[in-house]
């Protein structure tokens, strides 16, 4: 599939200082540069047009939107790196899923790894998978669109966990290339899953800080 990422309108700025910045990442952009100069266009190659010291900490998948975080300086980039790793950073996704969820609320509890014969695919893998947890809470169903608005807090992060979960129990995301079914692909023109929520404590000041940017779906 080419990679077409939208159009360079500037940064959707969320909050800048000396240490950090966090941004809101539109669907169809790369967190980091993929492999050749036609995968150059990312995330963090525009923010660093504006802030040039700006580092990844965390990513995003492409087709997914919402907040991301950069430390600025390499320094920054470690602490906040930490602050993830020990699982000290709050975030909540919305999302899209296919069908109606049977109960309101709950977890899933699935290791996940990369289905190497149909990568970039993942799966739920019981000998081999590294452990994942996702808390769900539904927020509402639609039952024109027949989907349920989930809100999901990754209590892990693996690559695809929100989506493989969400597919495990058979509820995948709308606009899903990967995991979607037909129809579910067919009914949103990209995945419905965002970012909406960061909160973390402040690696210099100490201050507990916390984001929010509504989905666009």
């Amino acid at each position: 599939m080419t990679y077409a990422p939208p159009a360079n309108t500037g940064l959707d700025l969320v909050y800048a200082d000396a240490h950090l910045v966090v941004v809101n990442k539109p669907a169809g952009l790369l967190s980091v540069p993929g492999r050749g100069e036609h995968k150059a266009d990312c995330l963090v190659a525009r923010v660093m047009q504006d802030y040039p010291d700006a580092m990844i900490v965390h990513r995003l998948d492409m087709d997914t939107s919402g907040l991301l975080v950069l430390g600025r300086g390499p320094e920054m980039q470690r602490a906040l790196s930490i602050l993830f790793m020990n699982r000290q950073v709050d975030k909540r996704y919305v999302a899209l899923a296919e069908g109606k969820l049977p109960q309101d609320s709950g977890s899933i509890d699935l290791p996940l790894n990369v289905d190497w014969p149909n990568r970039p695919k993942h799966m739920v893998d019981f000998e081999n998978g590294k452990p994942s947890l996702t808390r769900f809470a539904t927020l509402g169903y639609d039952a024109a669109l027949d989907a349920t608005r989930v809100a999901l807090e990754p209590v892990t992060g693996r690559s695809h966990q929100l989506r493989v979960h969400l597919l495990a129990i058979g509820h995948p995301i709308l606009g899903d290339e990967l995991y979607a079914s037909p129809a579910g692909r067919a009914k949103a023109p990209r995945l419905c899953l965002h970012a909406e929520l960061l909160a973390l404590v402040h690696p210099v000041s100490g201050e507990r800080l916390c984001w929010e940017r509504p989905a666009p779906f």
